[in-house]
């Protein structure tokens, strides 16, 4: 049998139910919501549901488990000078401290800003977050191991003239404040400190170490970063990428409810002491909580949406330097675990406290079209959970399966370019109502997540 042309577009739509979990917080450790349909929502923004399936398909590579195992995967870090340090230092004997100087004084060279050298906790890292290959901080390192003596001597002329610029500008700092005392001084200083800080100009990275540093941080085969894309404005000549991975905030499909959890922590040796005391009075000592205080904590049945762009998918493998029929098959396995991880991953905030990871979706909806579908609409109206004989719609889950089905099938019989749409269900119940719903044939009911895409 011929198979169909694929087309451009993969749709991915999840229900899923969840309860006393807070996965995403603002700026005052509180849900994030937003307004939909003329109520209040819970919402778990599209930047932590990204970044959670990004590191769930990069640790199962880099375990070699699922279908990027053997492909090279991306690292999104501040620390890349650190890294490149740490390698020269393991791996060619470098002194610790010359290894860190010299590859934060490389990196820099080459484009990119660091913290303020006087704070030490950011001194060695970057201002941005890089996406870059794992093995880019292997690369940057063996560069300047291999050209160590001519970047050592290049190192020492550029943190000279390094200090003499900062030495300038202290002078001219000085400047201004006698000049702002003593007027008639003011353009004989101006003048003096200009030409300090034009005397110590900073010697130029040597070409082949700054082209070593731009291969290095270049996306190259990293599977992850033609995925979702990355945007590194500080050096204008390394290449960005559009990804090719379309996430949205997933949101209730009913009414946001919260509830302020108080908790009590027990303090161990009080209750020790209070458990041996001899007298009440000794025991009155050590009554009370060794802390409380209250956490916010949300429940409620989700909405989330998500598209891969195919097309883009190997326009960036290809851009990677991949062949058509490498980026091909690279691309395929990319689909296939971008989809497990949209079933799987979940954002580790509170995990343990409320063991949120270990949620199941009730309902994934997979289709092929043309162009992106979001079907956040077919939630505008918030689901009344009120009994259906008084009006209702009963629970939440199941009121969102049907009326997510329904505006699919809906939709299809509207636009022909939608085919090849498939469910998934981890829910009994939901099962059981898929039965009982008639679905049409255009969609086909499976057991995997790998059976999601064709």
């Amino acid at each position: 049998m011929i198979e169909a042309p694929r087309s451009q577009f993969l749709s991915l739509h999840l229900i899923e139910t969840l309860a006393a979990v807070l996965p995403v917080r603002d700026e005052n450790a509180q849900p994030k919501t937003l307004v939909f349909g003329g109520v209040e929502r819970h919402m778990i923004t599209s930047q932590a549901r990204r970044r959670a399936e990004r590191v769930h398909a990069r640790n199962r590579a880099n375990a070699g488990r699922g279908a990027l195992k053997e492909r090279s995967m991306g690292v999104r870090t501040r620390e890349w000078a650190i890294l490149a340090g740490r390698e020269l230092e393991s791996a060619h004997g470098w002194d610790k401290e010359k290894a860190l100087v010299t590859a934060r004084a490389v990196m820099e060279a080459s484009g990119l800003k660091f913290g303020d050298p006087k704070k030490k906790t950011v001194a060695n890292l970057t201002r941005v977050l890089v996406f870059a290959p794992s093995d880019a901080a292997v690369r940057i390192a063996g560069h300047i191991a291999d050209q160590a003596a001519e970047i050592e001597e290049w190192r020492d002329a550029y943190l000279e003239a390094q200090a003499g610029a900062e030495a300038a500008k202290k002078a001219r700092r000085g400047a201004r404040k006698k000049a702002a005392s003593s007027p008639e001084a003011e353009e004989t200083e101006g003048t003096s400190t200009a030409e300090a800080a034009a005397s110590v100009p900073l010697p130029p990275l040597p070409k082949a170490t700054r082209d070593a540093v731009l291969l290095a941080l270049a996306p190259r085969d990293a599977v992850d970063i033609a995925l979702y894309g990355r945007f590194l404005a500080e050096i204008p000549d390394s290449p960005n990428v559009d990804g090719a991975v379309q996430t949205g905030h997933a949101f209730t499909v009913h009414e946001a409810e919260q509830i302020e959890d108080f908790y009590a922590a027990a303090d161990d040796a009080k209750l020790d002491r209070k458990r041996n005391a001899l007298s009440f009075l000794d025991a009155a000592d050590d009554a009370g909580a060794g802390m409380t205080g209250y956490q916010s904590l949300i429940s409620g049945t989700f909405y989330r949406h998500a598209v891969l762009d195919r097309a883009q998918l190997r326009t960036n493998l290809r851009a990677a330097g991949m062949d058509e029929q490498e980026a091909d098959t690279a691309a395929s396995e990319a689909e296939e675990e971008f989809v497990n991880a949209f079933v799987e991953a979940f954002p580790e905030a509170k995990k343990n406290s409320t063991a949120s990871t270990g949620s199941l979706p009730m309902l994934v909806l997979a289709f092929e079209g043309e162009r992106p579908y979001n079907y956040a609409s077919a939630f505008q109206r918030p689901v009344d959970e009120g009994p259906v004989s008084a009006g209702g719609e009963g629970p939440a889950g199941p009121a969102a399966v049907r009326r997510l089905l329904r505006h699919h099938t809906f939709v299809s019989r509207r636009r022909e370019d939608l085919r090849t749409a498939r469910v998934l269900t981890y829910d009994p119940e939901i099962d059981m109502l898929l039965g009982e719903l008639g679905l049409p044939d255009s969609l086909t009911v499976v057991e995997r997540t790998e059976d999601l895409t064709p």
